[in-house]
């Protein structure tokens, strides 16, 4: 029997899927891209796939690669999917399949517990306070019996712990063979067992930075694979374009002087000035700092040439010979000692790639690549590529027939032409397959949009102040099970306030703003809240959580988007984007902007409707969709909801959203 045979019988109504998974309803959408899958693997040839929200798209690549016989490599965005996949999905299909298939999951260095770094935190003099300490303690007990050295295995240790750079390696600080934990260090152990499984769970970052570096493990196990699967695949140029460049920041060198500190002091006490080698790296990481004046945190200072747009050329090329300097001497000091220990031959290392990207930093960017200064609480110097498609086509596109590749790149939002042109030019797949899958939802019934006429225009200072009032009207109408999607930080940060100052007083809502806790722990709280575990939540986000973020049922019934998701005009590597463009006769609005604004408003509006039973409300607080020609555009993007005239059709629907319920009986 064929590939495309075995799929189709395994999603068949009576089909070993139907047996195996309590919830599996046949779709004809899934079904559709498990055949295109198929026919990709057998055929040797990429494809990409847009398959909307409820497609069960997870189970339409899984199912033919796992009955495809060969060895399969998977890479999510997340850590989570990563977890998702390994734990739950793999798992469920191979024994229904009844394949003989083992599976290894592969994440990042800095995942997984540092045994040498740990025995070395404790007796660091720089090793943060008594709450640490409690938390390394935590670590060293579950050291003792873990078999991965997973931390997400590890209970109640919160992801944004102070302690984990103490007990996890970088790519920078990692001694690699010589280090005297080598043998049972978890990375290497995850790695081995990565090489001799059959299907690889991997995530984004860990691809590109193996394409960047090769020293993720990745190097010797994707030539062993034709069947690559990218799911969550919008987010591929992103990440991509991080590790294809370079990067300098204060943050790496100050790390790198700590490091430097606590393995002198502890090692080879007396053989140098360690304290005042690592004073002169930091003194000259801060004046790099101070170099930049009185520039906005959170802006990005475009390059001229070797200077950053708006600083003094002097005051910057002193600072960063003064860093190159600094590192020189430290490169001598830590050569002198290197027989003493590995840690010291590793911090020779770094303190020797720290200077040629100090050095690079003096010189004008590559051509074709961008440059740019992040200024934050650390100073970043960055340099990247517009996009990754000089590093993907070579890989997929083979012109040996026998080395043909079969990549299925995959997501809910890939763009808005049938060519899916936003993702397909920026990562070399031009050339590749395209099939669009639309939802089996029934978003006319099920869901209905509104744009409010009558409000402050984007610009107008008064917008952000508008959206907080009308989400709070809506938001106590629908006794919360409202999410408010920012586009900017500073919208989230004002709404947020304004929300909180609204409902606190009268507590019967709970207002949840992102950065308040950990995401994860944010989600469960909305989750709960929302669906009568507590009390009703209005959740007010930005960024990361226009995607990815799961809330089916009566939680969620509202979102409210302020602004129509442009890129900024003025970061410097939009701007190089939009240069590039018009430089080959593309319109930089129609060609960049547009397509940018169309997939993330897709993505945000996709948090709405997650099964066939929801029902909600999109409301988008910016009446260009609605009043400048390409709002057409932009909607069309959009699941076909229904759309809602006036305020008062808005008040009416949420109304009966709050009598109703969410059931698939009693459709809105």
């Amino acid at each position: 029997m064929d590939l495309a045979s075995q799929v189709l019988a395994a999603f068949a109504p009576e089909g070993v899927l139907s047996r195996a998974t309590e919830h599996f309803v046949p779709r004809t959408g899934q079904t559709e891209m498990a055949l295109a899958v198929a026919s990709a693997i057998e055929g040797g040839y990429p494809l990409v796939v847009e398959a909307s929200t409820g497609v069960g798209k997870t189970f339409s690549y899984l199912v033919p690669a796992l009955l495809s016989g060969e060895r399969v490599l998977l890479s999510t965005a997340t850590k989570a999917l990563q977890d998702q996949l390994f734990g739950r999905d793999l798992p469920t299909l191979v024994k229904a399949l009844g394949v003989p298939v083992s599976t290894a999951l592969l994440k990042g260095r800095g995942s997984y517990l540092c045994l040498h770094r740990m025995e070395m935190a404790r007796h660091d003099a720089g090793f943060p306070g008594r709450t640490s300490l409690s938390a390394l303690a935590k670590v060293e007990k579950w050291a003792r019996g873990t078999a991965t050295g997973d931390l997400a295995e590890l209970p109640g240790l919160d992801e944004r712990s102070p302690v984990i750079p103490w007990v996890t390696s970088t790519r920078e600080n990692c001694l690699g063979s010589p280090c005297p934990r080598f043998r049972a260090c978890h990375v290497n152990q995850a790695r081995r067992e990565a090489l001799a499984a059959d299907v690889v769970v991997i995530n984004h970052h860990l691809f590109f930075a193996d394409l960047a570096v090769r020293e993720s493990g990745m190097a010797e196990l994707l030539p062993t694979v034709r069947i690559a699967i990218f799911d969550e695949a919008h987010q591929l140029n992103e990440t991509g374009v991080q590790f294809l460049g370079r990067n300098l920041s204060t943050g790496q060198l100050l790390d790198f002087s700590r490091d430097m500190l606590a393995t002198g002091m502890q090692l080879a006490r007396g053989l140098a000035d360690w304290q005042v080698l690592a004073s002169a790296t930091e003194h000259a990481a801060r004046d790099l700092r101070l170099s930049v004046g009185k520039a906005f945190p959170g802006s990005k200072l475009r390059w001229n040439d070797a200077v950053p747009e708006g600083l003094s050329a002097e005051a910057w090329s002193t600072a960063l010979a003064a860093l190159g300097g600094a590192l020189q001497v430290a490169c001598e000091a830590l050569d002198s000692v290197t027989e003493i220990a590995p840690d010291f031959v590793r911090l020779h290392e770094r303190a020797l790639e720290l200077a040629a990207r100090a050095e690079a930093f003096s010189a004008p960017p590559e051509a074709g690549a961008v440059r740019w200064l992040d200024v934050g609480t650390q100073l970043r110097l960055v340099e990247s590529p517009l996009d990754i498609a000089k590093a993907i086509e070579p890989r997929v596109f083979a012109d040996d027939k026998a080395a043909a590749k079969s990549w299925i790149f995959t997501s809910a939002t890939l763009g808005d032409d049938e060519r899916l042109s936003w993702f397909t030019e920026p990562c070399g797949l031009t050339q590749a397959s395209v099939l669009r899958v639309g939802s089996p939802f029934d978003y006319a019934r099920q869901a209905a949009i509104y744009v409010p006429r009558n409000f402050p225009k984007p610009g107008d200072p008064a917008h952000t102040a508008a959206v907080a009032s009308s989400a709070a009207s809506w938001a106590r109408r629908l006794r919360g099970r409202t999410m408010v999607l920012t586009t900017t930080l500073r919208a989230l940060r004002a709404i947020g306030e304004a929300l909180q100052a609204s409902f606190d007083s009268a507590g019967d809502i709970e207002v949840l703003v992102q950065g308040a806790m950990p995401k994860r722990e944010l989600i469960e709280r909305f989750r709960q809240g929302g669906d009568g575990g507590g009390r009703a939540c209005v959740l007010v986000a930005s960024a990361s959580f226009w995607e990815g973020i799961d809330v089916p049922g009566e939680a969620l019934q509202l979102v409210v988007i302020d602004k129509l998701p442009f890129p900024p005009p003025n970061d410097p590597m939009v701007e190089a984007r939009s240069r590039a463009l018009e430089s080959g006769g593309k319109s930089a609005f129609n060609d960049y902007f547009l397509p940018e604004a169309a997939v993330a408003l897709k993505q945000g509006a996709g948090r709405l409707i997650r099964r066939e039973t929801d029902q909600g409300v999109l409301v988008v607080c910016d009446n260009r969709l609605a009043v400048m020609g390409y709002g057409k555009r932009l909607l069309r993007a959009l699941p076909a909801m229904q759309r809602l005239a006036s305020e008062d059709e808005l008040n009416d629907r949420l109304d009966l959203l709050t009598r109703s319920g969410t059931t698939a009986s009693q459709p809105i």
